[in-house]
């Protein structure tokens, strides 16, 4: 009886069971008025997330692009500031295009366009590796996507598509030595995910600094506006290639 009893209850608790009822799509616009309760209770948050994500910090009178395919004047700069974050023993930055999302506008240059620019909470991260991986690294940037953005080195490829003539070298034109053993800033990311850059996530002794590279983009800007200097593109012509091998990465046909 008490089975019987016990499986009858089932069946009920069964037959109450909510229902997945398929829905009508109601997008979300302007014309859809706010709920006055919920946008009062909000509204003092707002109005601190405004004031804190509206605050200009320095002016970039040109502004500067993303980039692509050799040339990332964002990226860059990105990349010289983790560089300089990481320390005078740290020989290179390596960062990833695809986690800058949009140009930095010219004009003023607000704490909430930097969140617009770098929307992700990637870390600033120190590891090891030898000269021979390190020229693998860059390699395999040319390789997939004509180049990452980079601080401290220089590459070129000369010659043709099936002759390719590859040079690496320090950006001061000093020989990266394949034996050496060199101390690289990157980001938590990078370092454990690769982004088809597999050769990054042989760091070793890897120092996690919890500083998130946006923060250090803001720092900088800050400071520049502080001191009252312009936000301006770095040095570029860190990738240079020829017009042969150029045609073949856009093409997505270049192979080392």
């Amino acid at each position: 009886m008490r089975l019987l009893t016990g499986f009858a209850l089932g069946l009920a608790l069964a037959a109450q069971a909510p229902r997945l009822v398929q829905g009508v799509n109601a997008p979300v616009s302007a014309a859809v008025p706010d709920d006055p309760d919920l946008a009062r209770a909000i509204a003092p948050f707002a109005a601190e997330i405004h004031a804190a994500f509206g605050r200009a910090i320095a002016t970039a009178p040109s502004g500067m692009a993303r980039g692509g395919r050799g040339e990332f004047p964002l990226g860059f700069l990105v990349a010289d500031i983790m560089r300089a974050a990481a320390g005078a023993e740290v020989r290179l930055a390596f960062t990833n295009g695809g986690g800058i999302r949009r140009d930095l506008p010219a004009g003023p240059v607000h704490v909430g366009d930097i969140y617009e620019v770098m929307p992700f909470d990637n870390e600033l991260v120190v590891a090891e590796y030898t000269g021979a991986e390190v020229l693998a690294i860059i390699r395999e940037a040319i390789q997939r996507k004509g180049g990452e953005p980079v601080s401290g080195v220089r590459a070129s490829v000369s010659g043709t598509r099936e002759h390719p003539v590859v040079a690496i070298t320090w950006s001061d034109g000093t020989a990266i030595d394949p034996a050496g053993r060199y101390r690289v800033a990157t980001t938590d990311y990078l370092l454990a995910n690769g982004d088809k850059t597999p050769t990054i996530k042989l760091g070793r002794h890897a120092l996690l600094t919890s500083r998130p590279v946006r923060q250090l983009v803001i720092d900088y800007c800050e400071a520049q506006g502080k001191a009252g200097r312009p936000i301006l593109a770095p040095e570029g012509r860190r990738y240079v290639y020829s017009p042969d091998i150029a045609r073949a990465i856009k093409a997505r046909t270049f192979h080392f």
